[in-house]
C-alpha cells in the first residue's frame, strides 16, 4: 500500500463522534447555539458638552465624535432615543476661565451638565441621564479631587462630590456616576441624595477605575490634557491588580452602589468577569476613548473592517458578563444592529 492509499484508508477509518463544526455549518445553525447576543439595550452613549448654541465641534483625537452645545445635544439624544439607546452619559468641556483650584463650577446649578439635564429631560423624558461626579472637568489642575500641596485630599473632596451629586440630581440626573476613586464617596453620596429626597436616584459607581494610558483622547475632549499636573496613580488603580478590584467593588456595593463599572474595558475583561462571578451585581464596562480611537484609526486606514471590529469588541463585553457598555460607538452600533435585524 502506497502513501496515498494509506492516507485514504486512514480517512475512511476515521469516525468522530464529536464534530463541533456541525453546529457552525450555516448561519441559522450558528444562531441557534449562539451563547451571547449584543442588543441596543446594552449600549450607553457618552456625550461631550460645550458652551454656545448650535455647535458640533469635532474632537480631533476621536474621529466621528463631537462636543455638542446643549441644544445640539438635545437633538442628538433624541436621535439616540429613537434608535432604542436606553441612556446617555454627559461630560462637560468647561471653559478654562471657569476652572479653579476648588472646582467651584461643579456646584453651579447652571453649569453645562445641569443645563443639559434640564433640556434633555424636557425634550426626551424617557431616556436615562447618567452624570459624572468628579472634579477634573472643573479644576484648574485637572485632577478628580481637591489638591493641597502635592496631595489629592480624600475627605474634603468627598464632601464636595456629595454636594455635586445633589446638584445634578436636582437638575434631573437619573443615575449619579462617581468616577473620582476617592475612598468612601459612594456612602457619602447615597446619604446626601437620600437626605434631599432623591432616594430613587441610582448610583453607578466607577468601582474599578484604573490609572490607564487609554484615557488620552477623553482628556482632549474635556480639556484636561494640557492642565493635568502629575498623574492620577495615587487614587486610580494599578493596572497590575485584579484582587484589589474585587475589594473596591465590595466596598462600593456595601456603601449603596446600585451598579458598578470597570474602566477601561477591553484590557480589563478579566476583571469584568471576576466582578460578575463574585457579586452578581449589575456590572458595566467603559469602552474608553483610547479603545475607540484605535479601532476607528485602524478602520480609516483600511487595516480592519470597522463595523465588524466595532460589533465584535462590544460583543466581547457581553461575553465577559457585562450588563452593558458605555461606548462612543453606541449610535453607530445601534444603527448597525437595526440594519441587521
Amino acid at each position: 500500500m502506497n502513501d496515498a492509499e494509506r492516507q485514504t484508508d486512514a480517512a475512511a477509518q476515521l469516525s468522530l463522534l464529536h464534530r463541533p463544526r456541525r453546529n457552525r455549518k450555516s448561519e441559522w445553525a450558528r444562531r441557534l447555539v449562539r451563547e451571547n447576543a449584543l442588543d441596543v439595550s446594552d449600549l450607553i452613549w457618552p456625550l461631550f458638552l460645550i458652551d454656545g448654541a448650535d455647535r458640533r465641534e469635532p474632537v480631533p483625537s476621536m474621529p466621528g465624535v463631537c462636543r455638542y452645545s446643549v441644544d445640539a445635544a438635545v437633538e442628538a439624544v433624541a436621535q439616540a432615543a429613537a434608535l432604542g439607546i436606553p441612556a446617555v452619559a454627559l461630560f462637560p468641556y468647561t471653559d478654562p476661565d471657569l476652572r479653579d483650584e476648588r472646582a467651584t463650577a461643579a456646584l453651579d446649578p447652571e453649569n453645562l451638565v445641569c443645563c443639559a439635564c434640564q433640556a434633555i429631560k424636557r425634550a426626551v423624558p424617557d431616556i436615562g441621564l447618567i452624570t459624572d461626579v468628579a472634579l477634573d472637568p472643573y479644576t484648574s489642575h485637572g485632577h478628580d479631587g481637591l489638591l493641597v500641596g502635592d496631595e489629592i485630599v480624600n475627605d474634603a473632596t468627598v464632601a464636595v462630590l456629595a454636594r455635586q451629586a445633589v446638584v445634578q440630581a436636582r437638575a434631573g440626573a437619573d443615575i449619579i456616576a462617581p468616577s473620582d476613586m476617592m475612598d468612601g464617596r459612594v456612602e457619602a453620596i447615597r446619604k446626601a441624595l437620600d437626605a434631599e429626597g432623591f432616594e430613587n436616584v441610582q448610583i453607578m459607581s466607577y468601582a474599578a477605575k484604573y490609572a490607564s494610558a487609554f484615557y488620552g483622547p477623553f482628556r482632549d475632549a474635556i480639556g484636561t490634557a494640557k492642565t493635568l499636573k502629575g498623574d492620577k496613580r495615587t487614587y486610580q488603580m494599578d493596572p497590575a491588580n485584579s484582587d484589589e478590584a474585587l475589594r473596591e467593588v465590595a466596598l462600593d456595593l456595601e456603601q449603596g452602589a446600585d451598579m458598578v463599572m470597570v474602566k477601561p474595558g477591553m484590557p480589563y475583561l478579566d476583571v469584568v468577569r471576576r466582578v460578575v462571578d463574585a457579586y452578581r451585581a449589575p456590572t458595566f464596562a467603559y469602552q474608553v476613548s483610547g479603545e475607540y480611537a484605535m479601532i476607528t484609526a485602524a478602520a480609516q486606514n483600511g487595516w480592519i473592517d470597522g463595523e465588524r471590529a466595532m460589533l465584535e469588541s462590544l460583543l466581547g463585553f457581553k461575553r465577559a458578563g457585562a450588563a452593558g457598555v458605555l461606548t462612543y460607538f453606541a449610535v453607530r452600533a445601534a444603527q448597525a444592529l437595526q440594519e441587521r435585524a
